[in-house]
């Protein structure tokens, strides 16, 4: 069974293929005109599917970049390795790019794509559940800065987005954990059914139940999709969808990046956000319990580790696309399924917040 879904942007509207098998059965190829097509990928990906997806192209000129496995490889100089590839191999501006990976993948081929020659198509084809749930889709692309995360990137639509349950039958249970972590989020911000949904099924996804698997990914994908449809670039609704981010992303950043996955300091990040909500009065003690408790079934951190400093953090955070004249943006929640961006909160919460404690590291 296929799922398909639309990312509804007028003229730069996409469709989104949900199921098992596509990787086989001729859907990325009839998704592509192009004659020239460069893939990217990296050394975990490429043995598993690299040949699935060429293999289909006999009459296209194919080549590929497979890049070092991690985050720690999202930088200038990996987008440099595409464009020069592009370059070496005289591709022009009808060629396509091919994201085949997880979030790391995805974000550095769309930055590539949206960068070469000021623009060209890129599908994405997602193998991990966090890329299939999240970042896959609404053209946000990005290289990290050691100073920041995601502070260098544009906002560049695939052609499409090709989601292949199939292919989390490879993931460790550390990688389908964190995806699990941007599933909840969506709960958190707008959805409080879906919410409800997950503290139901949750021991199913983590058992890979494809028909639980399918319905995770298609209603977090409905989100997603509903708020990028509203605010393409981010000046409004879908900083929405930074819920934890703030927070994780100082983390990743203190920590160094890949030292946790994206989804691990996440979802701590929403533990943090939901104790900052709590402390304000506007999240209830049981809705503050919900969290915590839904995160810890996923096996994901609610607390960040021994190794990061406060003071560090916070001076982490204040790198952050959401903030605005030097102030710290929060996404908050006044109940699960209801989340707002704050900036106008207690200094000496957000200080306790950060200290409250350190957590047992989740690797």
């Amino acid at each position: 069974m296929m799922i398909e879904l639309e990312v509804d942007l007028g003229t730069r509207s996409y469709p989104i293929y949900i199921g098992s098998g596509f990787l086989a059965d001729g859907l990325v190829v009839a998704q592509i005109e192009s004659r020239q097509i460069m893939v990217v990928t990296n050394d975990t990906v490429a043995p598993l599917y690299l040949k699935l997806i060429t293999a289909p192209f006999v009459d296209r000129i194919v080549n590929t970049v497979i890049l070092p496995d991690g985050e720690q490889i999202k930088t200038l100089d990996s987008l440099n390795l595409i464009i020069t590839a592009l370059l070496d191999h005289g591709f022009d501006r009808s060629c396509t790019l091919i994201a085949l990976g997880g979030g790391v993948v995805g974000d550095i081929t769309g930055f590539a794509a949206a960068c070469y020659q000021r623009g060209v198509d890129y599908v994405q084809i997602p193998t991990t559940l966090l890329a299939q749930v999240d970042s896959s889709v609404g053209g946000k692309t990005a290289v990290n800065h050691p100073l920041g995360k995601n502070m260098i990137g544009a906002f560049h639509q695939p052609t499409c987005v090709i989601a292949d349950i199939s292919t989390l039958s490879t993931l460790d249970q550390r990688q389908l954990r964190a995806g699990i972590a941007e599933i909840i989020k969506y709960g958190l911000i707008s959805d409080p059914d879906f919410f409800a949904w997950l503290e139901t099924n949750l021991d199913n996804i983590l058992r890979l139940d494809p028909e639980s698997l399918a319905y995770a990914i298609r209603r977090s994908c409905e989100n997603k999709a509903e708020i990028v449809a509203k605010d393409e670039l981010e000046s409004g609704v879908r900083a929405l969808l930074n819920l934890g981010h703030t927070f994780g992303h100082g983390i990743e950043n203190v920590l160094g990046y890949g030292y946790w996955l994206h989804g691990e300091a996440v979802a701590c990040g929403m533990c943090m956000a939901a104790d900052m909500s709590m402390r304000m009065n506007m999240l209830s003690n049981a809705d503050h319990q919900r969290v915590l408790s839904i995160i810890s079934r996923a096996g994901l951190p609610q607390l960040p580790p021994p190794e990061v400093n406060p003071k560090e953090l916070m001076a982490a955070m204040k790198i952050d696309k959401k903030n605005r004249d030097g102030q710290i943006r929060l996404v908050l929640m006044r109940a699960i399924g209801d989340a707002f961006v704050c900036d106008n909160y207690p200094d000496d919460e957000l200080q306790t917040v950060l200290e409250s404690g350190r957590a047992t590291d989740p690797r």
